[in-house]
């Protein structure tokens, strides 16, 4: 079932809720309204830390706001030993390789492009991914 929502109210009350009823959910909110760490605390509550594969990917569209992503998540989870990396464009691919080979990270952000390549590379596994978010940039 898909739900959307698009007030900011639902979006920060329903959307962890729906993530872990297991909804297919299309959220919309205004930059700078919390959606980036309501959503982040949703992938947090469903992820199997015990479990090493890759469960969650974020698709960012742009490397800056992949790198924010990524540090509201680990700060969040601080306490909570998951594991995410960031996956853009204009870095050295075979540095970002070796580390998805040498770690298995719980959640993915990344840019498109670059999350395409490493997984067409199979570098990047879909298998066990339950979760994907993919952030639109707001025009002004």
């Amino acid at each position: 079932m898909l739900m959307v929502l698009r007030s900011l109210q639902l979006f920060s009350r329903g959307l962890p809720f729906l993530v872990l009823k297991g909804y297919d959910v299309i959220a919309q909110a205004q930059s700078g309204t919390g959606n980036t760490a309501t959503f982040a605390i949703s992938i947090l509550q469903q992820l199997e830390i015990e479990f090493k594969e890759t469960q969650a990917l974020v698709l960012a569209p742009t490397k800056e706001l992949a790198r924010q992503i990524q540090k509201v998540i680990l700060a969040l989870g601080d306490y909570t030993e998951a594991t995410c990396h960031t996956c853009i464009d204009r870095t050295n691919v075979h540095n970002e390789m070796q580390k998805l080979q040498a770690e298995t990270l719980h959640i993915v952000v990344g840019t498109p492009g670059r999350v395409f390549d490493i997984l067409n590379r199979r570098y990047l596994s879909p298998k066990w991914i339950k979760m994907i978010f993919w952030m639109k940039q707001m025009k002004c």
